[in-house]
């Protein structure tokens, strides 16, 4: 069993560590003891100090600042009225962070389905905000764990995925920094979110989100 990430795997560019977690796993324990798991097909990153979908206009900031604790601890933002989960990066003070934006289910598909009842499974965590349902994750008891909580952590790809398996785009559902190359994706993964950007990372037509 690999052993989880530890926080100090995030105190890094939090591009390289989005592009370095696409093929690991999202492990959610419940308190019962039950498991529940997903391959992580689709992150962002978020890089505050030179990103301006986090510095752009007072709600960017107040989510900025939020962003803004040491490294290697879940956190969430609120996007449309939906929680999304991320986990921060670099050092205590600086605003950065790895949105976790799709998983591939593993284990627990049924306990999942309860969570969040879906006619189509590949719909069930093919999202920011669905794989957050579909976990079971409270957001005000998750906020603030370090990343290898016993109850949610992440276990690395193993190997890790090669070039030639990862695509890369632009972001989703932001205006400011749209243009930038933070989006990676497991090539080919029926998993991935359901919203895809112009290919052309120069250009993203309008903002989409989906829960």
């Amino acid at each position: 069993m690999p052993t989880p990430l530890s926080p100090a795997f995030f105190d890094r560019d939090p591009v390289k560590v989005a592009r370095e977690l696409l093929g690991g796993t999202l492990v959610r324990v419940l308190p019962g003891g039950e498991v529940l798991s997903g391959r992580v097909v689709e992150a962002e990153a978020y890089d505050c100090p030179r990103d301006p979908a986090c510095t752009a206009g007072r709600f960017h900031a107040a989510r900025s600042a939020g962003m803004a604790i040491p490294a290697g601890h879940w956190l969430f933002w609120t996007a449309h009225g939906h929680p999304l989960l991320q986990v921060s990066c670099r050092e205590e003070g600086v605003s950065a962070s790895v949105l976790i934006r799709a998983l591939e289910p593993l284990s627990g598909l049924g306990t999942m389905l309860t969570h969040r009842p879906v006619t189509r499974e590949r719909d069930l965590t093919s999202g920011p905000a669905r794989l957050v349902y579909a976990l079971g994750l409270n957001p005000l008891e998750v906020s603030g764990m370090r990343v290898d909580s016993p109850g949610l952590h992440l276990l690395p790809p193993e190997p890790p995925l090669p070039d030639e398996a990862v695509t890369v785009t632009a972001r989703i559902g932001i205006r400011e920094g749209r243009n930038l190359p933070w989006r990676f994706v497991l090539r080919g993964n029926p998993w991935v979110s359901p919203a895809v950007p112009s290919m052309d990372l120069l250009a993203v037509d309008r903002p989409t989100a989906e829960s």
